[in-house]
């Protein structure tokens, strides 16, 4: 109880230490920390048009959030989450070229080709977090060396195919390729960019999460993976092809953030059609203590807080970028909390 109690207390104390650094950082603005919070509450919530461009924010984000609770559950830091949401919007435009070409007529409906492109974004996003997976496990490679690295390649590939084989006709640009045919990008609501279909697949991802992690054998032999990997060993769970699953799960799911980025966003291939979404999940996963059930909370309070930051230059002349600086306090706030509570251990 008294070990509980102190935990709560470091935690608290860590919250407390963030609310002051935030504080510290807002005052040379020349802004009082009211008026900035609430310039950005009212550009978050001022209007539906806001309400949904936070929506939609919010449908990637908890998808990689999802996906990287599976890894975190194993005791891997897959940061190659945003080359695995660059490699689903790839195989997501591969498909719809190949199904749609430009100036051509559909080899099947388009209503086919929305369903299929979003199942190859998550092959290509599946295969590309295995491949992450693999190099970790066979390659002796850290996790984090191999994510990075594979979000560099998948940089690499996406600008090469831009500026090669899927260049604009008589174009060539980081603007993208060519706009996929109106009739494949998925359904919006009115003039936002909210696609209720990337939404309710960010929500059936969620569930995933929740089930498999907290109430099946695959989420507690994972659990046990990520405590000790050779305790697992010796009870007989198989921890290779557990942390190979829980990369193509991963990046499954980022995939499929990279598909509806793709379809329903930017309709095209762009080098950054990300937007650094997967990096927000990652926080958002670590922020959640891998803990699904705080993910969409979280997911949906960072997304607030991004799309509430861009009103924050015009209204009182403050950066944008101020809301990365809120997230990674309160980030590094919560580990420093984590590490002190094992020490008192």
């Amino acid at each position: 109880m008294k070990l509980n109690r102190s935990v709560q207390v470091t935690q608290l104390v860590s919250l407390l230490i963030a609310a002051v650094l935030i504080v510290l950082v807002i005052l040379p603005t020349g802004q009082s920390p009211v008026t900035v919070i609430g310039t950005m509450i009212d550009g978050a919530f001022g209007s539906w048009d806001l309400v949904a461009r936070a929506l939609t924010t919010l449908a990637p984000v908890l998808l990689c959030a999802a996906g990287l609770a599976f890894t975190f559950s194993s005791g891997l830091y897959n940061l190659g989450v945003e080359g695995q949401v660059l490699a689903g919007a790839i195989a997501t435009t591969a498909l719809v070229r190949a199904l749609f070409p430009d100036g051509g007529q559909a080899a099947v409906s388009p209503a086919l080709i929305m369903a299929l492109g979003i199942v190859a974004g998550m092959l290509g996003g599946l295969l590309w977090g295995l491949l992450a997976g693999l190099l970790h496990v066979y390659g002796r490679i850290s996790e984090i060396f191999a994510g990075l690295g594979l979000n560099f390649v998948a940089q690499g590939l996406a600008i090469f195919l831009i500026f090669g084989p899927w260049k604009r006709a008589g174009v060539a640009s980081m603007s993208g390729t060519a706009l996929f045919d109106e009739s494949v990008w998925l359904p919006v609501l009115g003039i936002t960019e909210l696609s209720p279909v990337a939404l309710v697949l960010a929500g059936v991802a969620l569930i995933v999460a929740l089930i498999v992690l907290r109430n099946t054998y695959f989420g507690l032999r994972l659990r046990a993976v990520g405590h000790s990997l050779r305790s697992s060993f010796i009870l007989g769970i198989p921890a290779t092809q557990h942390l190979l699953s829980a990369f193509a799960i991963c990046g499954a799911f980022a995939g499929l953030a990279g598909a509806t980025q793709a379809l329903a966003i930017f309709h095209r291939l762009i080098p950054g059609i990300s937007s650094n979404l997967g990096y927000l999940g990652l926080l958002v996963a670590m922020l959640a203590n891998y803990n699904p059930i705080w993910l969409l909370p979280i997911a949906a309070f960072f997304s607030v807080l991004n799309i509430g930051a861009l009103k924050l230059p015009s209204e009182l002349k403050v950066e944008s970028s101020l809301a990365g600086v809120i997230q990674g306090l309160l980030v590094l706030a919560v580990l420093l909390s984590r590490g002190v509570s094992k020490r008192a251990k």
